[in-house]
């Protein structure tokens, strides 16, 4: 389904019950918002694998504007306030209180941004193989360290100034080291993939290179977990905050 949020319509799936019946009440479960990577994939990454929690959970899965399934919105929006704050309105839309927040790479970003403008709205906080604060040349020695001197050639001149041809040659040969095992082609044939997004914000010069969140999360009151990812080099592989 798609919910009006800020003047787009945002893509969100919503899996479990909210309620279930306890006894002589019904009882509440809490919500898991999930944020997905990239940007410029889609929620689809976290499909079956977080099925699993439904039982415990009401989850809800979310495309970001300009992503997936969600509209596109003018390109000038595509920055992590208006991210951060599109969740915050979805919250808003669908009366959710004090949910966990779950965000990987990319999302990790967007939950890092509604956690820390609007941090009294938020329960817990899931951070998975993302950063505060992006060292765009750690990211280059990782890809060097993972792939070899061409791959991390590959790799510093996309992030450095993102380009159609720059994206495709990445895709091709530095997506396939993200992960140890071999990636699910169902997975991958699944995944709606939107270049322009990409290329807008990542790099130095574009919205990724202009974020730091390490003084906001230090006055975050909610419970919080990072969880580092020992084989994503698009994220430096220590977290800091």
């Amino acid at each position: 389904m798609r919910i009006a949020v800020n003047g787009v319509r945002l893509f969100i799936d919503i899996e479990g019950a909210g309620l279930v019946p306890d006894g002589p009440v019904m009882r509440a479960k809490p919500t898991l918002i999930v944020l997905h990577g990239g940007p410029g994939a889609d929620h689809s990454i976290y499909k079956p694998g977080f099925s699993q929690l439904s039982d415990i959970c009401q989850i809800v899965y979310i495309d970001h504007r300009g992503n997936g399934r969600s509209d596109d919105g003018d390109p000038t929006t595509w920055t992590l306030a208006q991210w951060g704050d599109d969740i915050a309105a979805l919250c808003d839309a669908l009366e959710i209180e004090k949910p966990i927040i779950y965000g990987a790479s990319f999302g990790g970003y967007v939950a890092q941004s509604f956690a820390t403008r609007h941090p009294d709205r938020i329960g817990s906080l899931i951070l998975a193989s993302t950063s505060a604060h992006v060292d765009f040349d750690q990211i280059y020695d990782a890809f060097t360290d993972l792939g070899g001197v061409e791959v991390g050639q590959i790799a510093r001149h996309y992030w450095s100034d993102p380009t159609p041809a720059r994206r495709q040659a990445y895709l091709d040969t530095c997506f396939p080291i993200y992960s140890v095992k071999p990636q699910n082609p169902d997975v991958m044939a699944r995944l709606i993939f939107k270049n322009p997004v990409a290329m807008h914000f990542n790099g130095p010069k574009n919205e990724q290179g202009r974020f730091d969140f390490r003084d906001g999360l230090g006055t975050l009151a909610c419970p919080a977990m990072v969880l580092v990812g020992d084989r994503d080099p698009i994220m430096p592989r220590a977290f800091s905050a």
